[in-house]
């Protein structure tokens, strides 16, 4: 049993996945489509004869890269990063969701456990500390850069 890459059309991954998921090969025991990883799909299988009969009828898919990944090369794919990570004390960030949408507002403090950031909104005559969820934040301008 080994993994494998499946060489996708850009933006076509998850549906690669899905498709291959969807067959119920028995030979076939997983896909992996992850964000981070652009034009393709790994695929936990028994051996690579399996890709030969059925990569024809999937969509969007063109074909095998020669050879097997490891475990260890897709397992930091395995367990989600904080959306928090990334983020400073200090940035200049903008809030993309919330009540607060589209205002400018500066780190204050970073909660890594629960995944949210407390800022202070620019525009506010008083400051007021608000805090959101990691995801509802998008990074302008870093001091780290």
């Amino acid at each position: 049993m080994g993994i494998y890459a499946v060489k996708t059309t850009a933006s076509q991954e998850r549906t690669v996945a899905d498709m291959i998921i969807s067959r119920e090969e028995d030979e076939i025991h997983a896909a992996l489509a992850p964000d981070s990883l652009t034009s393709y799909v790994m695929v936990e299988a028994d051996n690579a004869a399996v890709f030969d009969r059925i990569l024809d009828e999937i969509p969007h898919a063109n074909g095998v890269v020669q050879g097997e990944s490891s475990m260890a090369e897709v397992e930091h794919f395995l367990s989600p990063k904080p959306d928090v990570e990334g983020i400073a004390e200090g940035d200049i960030v903008e809030l993309i969701a919330g009540p607060f949408k589209g205002e400018k507002a500066q780190v204050q403090r970073i909660d890594e456990g629960k995944d949210q950031v407390t800022v202070e909104l620019y525009e506010a005559t008083v400051p007021i500390p608000v805090t959101v969820r990691g995801d509802q934040i998008r990074v302008l301008d870093s001091e780290e850069r």
